[in-house]
C-alpha cells in the first residue's frame, strides 16, 4: 500500500498494546468564595458543580472566616481552596467556573466586588501562564490575598508560583494583606 506522499510506504498502525500511559493531568488549583445566604451550604454546592462539570477533587482546605477584601460594608465570606484534576483545557474549566456560581445563584452586575452566593477563582492551572481577557493564568492577584493565600498553604504550600517562583508559603510570608482570617468553627447540625 503506497500513501499520497511520493515515496512513503503506508504501514499498518500498531494495535494499542493496553499499558499505554495518559499523559499526567496538571494539578489544578480553586478558590471558593460565598457571603450570602448559607455559605456553607454555597461552597459545598459550588464543589458538587463543579465536580459534576468534571473536575476531580483530591484536596480541600478548612473553611476560613474571612474579612471581605476591598469590599467595605459587606457580610464577612466563607472561603476555602480545592485541588485537583480535569481532562478539562483551562478556558473550559474557567466557563464550568462560571457556570457553577451561575447554578448557586451568582448574578454578575455592574458592580464587580458586589457580595455573591458564590465565587469561584481558577488560581492555578498547573504551570500555565496566561494573559488573555478572559482568562489570566496564574490569578492575577493570587499572591495579594490572605484569603486565598492561607487555605492554600494549608493544602499546597510548596506549590510555586509559575511567573514569581516563588512557593505558596513563600508567598503567604511576604503577602502584605492586614484583613482577618480565621479557621471557621462549622455549625453543628440540629443547631439554629
Amino acid at each position: 500500500m503506497v500513501s499520497g506522499f511520493r515515496g512513503c510506504q503506508a504501514l499498518p498502525l500498531p494495535r494499542p498494546s493496553g499499558n499505554l500511559r495518559r499523559m499526567p493531568q496538571p494539578t489544578v488549583f480553586l478558590g471558593l468564595g460565598s457571603n450570602l445566604g448559607d455559605r456553607e451550604a454555597n461552597l459545598l454546592g459550588a464543589e458538587r458543580a463543579l465536580e459534576r462539570r468534571g473536575f476531580r477533587v483530591a484536596a480541600r482546605s478548612s473553611t476560613y472566616l474571612t474579612e471581605p477584601k476591598d469590599a467595605p460594608g459587606q457580610g464577612w465570606f466563607l472561603n476555602a481552596v480545592l485541588g485537583g484534576s480535569t481532562a478539562l483545557p483551562p478556558e473550559e474549566l474557567m466557563a464550568a467556573c462560571l457556570e457553577a456560581e451561575r447554578e448557586l445563584g451568582r448574578v454578575r452586575g455592574p458592580q464587580p466586588r458586589a457580595a455573591r452566593t458564590a465565587d469561584v477563582d481558577l488560581l492555578l492551572y498547573g504551570e500555565e501562564v496566561r494573559a488573555e481577557p478572559a482568562l489570566v493564568l496564574p490569578h492575577p492577584r493570587l499572591q495579594e490575598r490572605l484569603f486565598v493565600l492561607v487555605p492554600l498553604a494549608e493544602i499546597a504550600p510548596l506549590a510555586r508560583h509559575p511567573l514569581l517562583g516563588l512557593s505558596i508559603l513563600q508567598l503567604l510570608e511576604r503577602c502584605s494583606d492586614e484583613s482577618r482570617v480565621t479557621l471557621h468553627r462549622p455549625r453543628e447540625s440540629g443547631t439554629a
